[in-house]
């Protein structure tokens, strides 16, 4: 970072806010950051000990991040929609020392959420975005930075998964500056290029377009919420060269840009999500040359594979494109032996982007073969091009805008209704969002149960909003096979 910050100071850095706007610049937010990692050092950080920031996409987020690369600690970024029950589970497994979060976001009181978490042994210090920040941040003398091995923890970021309670992956500086090296020569990056990011920076793609801004230099727009015609404003004014986002996004911000004659034609590529892309959308993207395409990875390896802007437009819109530098594919079968080729299976990875392990050692088990090959619990194959199918998911989950929601999760909280005498999770399509959470249920005799009930009660749990069901479905009974286990394919099949 400090590398960067020399290299490229006046990198500019704008935050589209209504909250916490800012202009800066990338040397003005890494000397902050260092007078702020400065203070923390001072006040008993240690390398290694553990920084939680519960901030969006504003500039304090990257203020944080610096600091904690200055003392030496593990920085943590936590989703801002994350309520009490996992905010709690996070700072108290991962022992989280001081904690960043706005004083209030999206009618969110964060002081009441960290209130609402209970017993909090390890934190010493809660500090809200404002004043207390600011003196954290303001001029000092800069002591030297702390050392750290390349090899150590560096990032920590939890994901919810198959698991009920999320999971913490860990990354080091290797990993995640391999991760930033692999997608520049992929991407082909210029000297002219452009981010706009409406990833929440909790998020693995988040924090890397932070990162890719922090490490190499590039221009970055961030936006703390999403307004299609705001993003379409803003690719024209600052000549934004790439984004990402779902079909969704993508749609929207097209359509903003037609209605209010704002000018697309610097957006050269688009990563849009697994969600298919209307017919109607790819003419439009055609007409104005941005190429739109997908790519596969995970918070544990953040990118495996991806398309680019040179790949027909059938394999853009139709697989995940193709291994990046570094990593390498394999399928195997439930026993980890290999499949024959062009045969499903289960898809294993390996890389110099892939994550150290999870900070729950348990979870470890089970989660590699030898020789480091990861096994992400998705099915797939590579065609003849070489490019990556995703034919099923193994593991059981949701995904929701990007978000990955442990069905288990949801069906543990279901199963705690006292109307609810059984009880499924599953996807269920949505345009906007992909997938969204559809309860399947069998409720108690002479009950009845509605969706606004049920979302009223999940809100009274203190989960995380995404994870409430946007569907219901009141069924006679699940169905089972002959072992009593729940058959969601089927459940899938009548959404």
């Amino acid at each position: 970072m400090i590398a960067a910050a020399a290299r490229t100071p006046d990198a500019p850095l704008t935050v589209a806010s209504d909250i916490r706007p800012a202009v800066s610049t990338l040397g003005e937010v890494v000397q902050a950051g260092r007078h702020m990692g400065t203070r923390m050092t001072a006040a008993g950080i240690a390398p290694g000990d553990i920084v939680a920031c519960m901030v969006p996409n504003w500039r304090e987020w990257l203020v944080v991040a610096v600091a904690a690369a200055q003392a030496g600690a593990v920085m943590l970024p936590i989703v801002t929609i994350y309520g009490a029950k996992e905010l709690g589970f996070i700072l108290r497994q991962s022992g989280a020392r001081w904690l960043f979060t706005p004083n209030r976001f999206r009618n969110v009181n964060y002081r009441q959420v960290v209130a609402d978490c209970g017993e909090l042994p390890a934190l010493d210090r809660h500090i809200v975005t404002g004043p207390d920040f600011a003196a954290l941040e303001a001029p000092c003398p800069i002591a030297e930075p702390a050392r750290v091995a390349d090899g150590e923890l560096a990032l920590l970021v939890y994901t919810s998964g198959t698991t009920a309670d999320p999971k913490g992956v860990m990354h080091s500086a290797q990993t995640f500056l391999a991760e930033l090296a692999s997608m520049r020569e992929m991407r082909g990056d210029t000297d002219d290029d452009a981010v706009i990011s409406p990833w929440p920076p909790g998020h693995v793609a988040g924090a890397l377009s932070m990162y890719r801004f922090l490490c190499q230099g590039t221009p970055l727009v961030l936006m703390d919420q999403w307004d299609a015609a705001l993003a379409a404003e803003l690719i024209d004014r600052h000549k934004v060269t790439s984004s990402s986002g779902t079909p969704f996004h993508l749609s929207g911000m097209i359509a903003a840009a037609d209605a209010h004659g704002h000018d697309l034609s610097s957006l050269r590529q688009y990563l849009v999500g697994a969600a298919p892309v209307p017919p109607s959308l790819i003419a439009r993207c055609q007409e104005q040359g941005l190429a739109v395409y997908h790519c596969y990875g995970s918070s544990e390896h953040p990118t495996v594979t991806s398309g680019v802007v040179d790949d027909p437009l059938d394999k853009q819109l139709h697989t995940e494109g193709r291994v990046i530098p570094g990593s390498e594919l394999r399928f195997v079968d439930d026993e980890g032996s290999d499949v024959p080729p062009a045969n499903d299976g289960e898809i294993c990875t390996r890389g110099p982007e892939l994550f150290m392990g999870y900070f729950e050692p348990a979870l470890n088990e089970g989660a590699f073969l030898p020789g480091g090959w990861y096994r992400t619990g998705d099915i797939g194959r590579v065609d003849e091009g070489g490019y990556l199918l995703i034919t099923d998911r193994k593991k059981d989950i949701i995904i929701r805008g990007g978000e990955n929601i442990s069905s288990k999760e949801v069906e543990a909280l279901l199963l705690a209704h006292p109307k609810i005498a059984d009880a499924a999770a599953v996807a269920a399509p949505d345009e906007r969002m992909g997938e969204v959470v559809r309860a399947c249920v069998v409720l108690a005799p002479d009950t009845t149960l509605s969706l606004d009930e049920l979302r009223e009660y999940f809100f009274a749990a203190g989960i995380a909003k995404q994870k409430t069901p946007e569907r219901l479905s009141i069924l006679p009974e699940l169905p089972r096979n002959a072992s009593g286990k729940v058959l969601k394919h089927e459940l899938r099949r009548s959404a």
